[in-house]
């Protein structure tokens, strides 16, 4: 046994140069992984990637609301496009703006992993997320990161009630959004007997609640409350248990992608009801969605947000130009996509940092910035101050203003 012993090693060690004994490993493969750190300074140096500052965006681009989503994301590259187009200077040089946009669809879920996704991207700022059930749980990981973030579109008081220094909307809440339609279907719509339906979602179940509240408070009866999801596409139970109601108005707190057929299935039942919703119904899709079912005068809805005389001007050649650029029209919140993401470039100028914990303070301090949506303000939580509404309905197919409330 020694001898064998003795024999191998004088064998293993004549074959040193070629191969380690009783092994497979070669030289070459070895050295290979030494080579990586040589191709490292390809990358752009720190200097370079300084001069540009990245933007998130965040909203549904796939699913039942993607139009909507995309709607959003033109919006945020519309300003993108025009800023750079215009120079940027910031820290004494000339930045570019680099815009990172992200699908949440729709989904809370997906919305706090593209959250995170940003934050590790090191974001200097997030326009987003459309809805108040993406929006919310996001807004925490922002927080966290210490990355400002103004949604467009998110309406649940909750949003701007959690304490988070860096949290900020351009729209009107729910409060005033669910106050104004509750106060109309009693006092203009004359409605008797109100039926009330919610997709359970953040926005939905908070605007429907407002509703409520203000309903009753104008003296108002709400009959029945029901209940379905953002992804339904039958409603024929809900629907037949509130007809039986005799109701005269339906409020359905959700997105136009549910309304549209819920529309045309209560036609199909014989409700004879006004329609109404809130912002998330309120769109140029909506009268495809629900076809022939939608008559002149069946749906009313309000935008969040409105503007009247001289600044109607901007807000029209806004929606021109979007459609010049896109090939599409407005939905609803690309305008104020596009204000979100020109204040929060106006607060780093100001600043002259894009480092969220330098220009922070100068968001918050914003002040009768002039957008295509009107004059924006924030208050000590972060909510547009002075919100308006525009109530809205539908005549031959198309939106059709009917008021702006403040």
């Amino acid at each position: 046994m020694q001898m064998k012993f003795r024999t191998t090693l004088t064998l293993c060690a004549a074959a040193a140069l070629l191969v380690a004994c009783g092994k497979k490993e070669e030289p070459a493969p070895a050295a290979e992984p030494a080579a990586a750190p040589a191709a490292a300074p390809a990358a752009p140096a720190p200097e370079a990637a300084s001069d540009v500052i990245k933007i998130g965006h965040v909203g549904p681009t796939s699913g039942p609301i993607a139009h909507l989503g995309k709607d959003n994301e033109n919006g945020a590259r519309m300003a993108i496009d025009e800023l750079n187009a215009k120079g940027i200077m910031i820290g004494g040089k000339k930045v570019t703006l680099e815009l990172l946009p992200e699908d949440d669809a729709g989904d809370p879920k997906q919305g706090t992993a593209v959250a995170t996704k940003l934050v590790d991207a090191k974001v200097n700022g997030v326009i987003g997320h459309l809805n108040s059930g993406t929006t919310i749980p996001a807004s925490a990981i922002y927080d966290a990161a210490g990355i400002p973030q103004i949604s467009p579109s998110a309406t649940n008081p909750k949003y701007t009630r959690q304490g988070f220094k860096g949290v900020f909307r351009v729209v009107a809440d729910d409060v005033h959004l669910g106050s104004t339609l509750g106060k109309y279907a009693v006092n203009t719509l004359k409605g008797k007997a109100i039926g009330v339906i919610d997709d359970r979602t953040a926005y939905g179940q908070g605007v429907a609640e407002e509703f409520k509240k203000a309903v009753e408070a104008a003296g108002g009866t709400v009959v029945g409350h029901e209940f379905t999801t953002d992804k339904a596409t039958d409603f024929n139970a809900i629907l037949t248990t509130l007809k039986g109601k005799k109701v005269d108005v339906v409020f359905f707190g959700g997105m136009d992608a549910v309304a549209g057929p819920m529309i045309k299935q209560m036609v199909q039942l014989g409700i004879k009801a006004k329609f109404m919703g809130g912002d998330g119904i309120c769109s140029g899709e909506l009268p495809k969605l629900a076809g022939e079912a939608l008559t002149d005068d069946m749906v009313y809805c309000a935008e969040a947000g409105g503007v009247e005389g001289e600044q109607k001007v901007g807000m029209e050649k806004f929606r021109a130009d979007f459609k010049a650029k896109f090939n599409a029209d407005v939905q609803v919140y690309a305008p104020y996509v596009y204000d979100a993401l020109n204040v929060m470039v106006a607060a780093m100028v100001k600043a002259d940092s894009a480092d969220p914990a330098k220009y922070l303070p100068e968001l918050k301090a914003t002040a009768d910035y002039k957008g295509v949506t009107g004059n924006i303000s924030f208050d000590e939580k972060g909510d547009i101050k002075n919100g308006a509404l525009t109530l809205m309905t539908y005549k031959g197919g198309k939106r059709t203003e009917l008021a702006v409330i403040r």
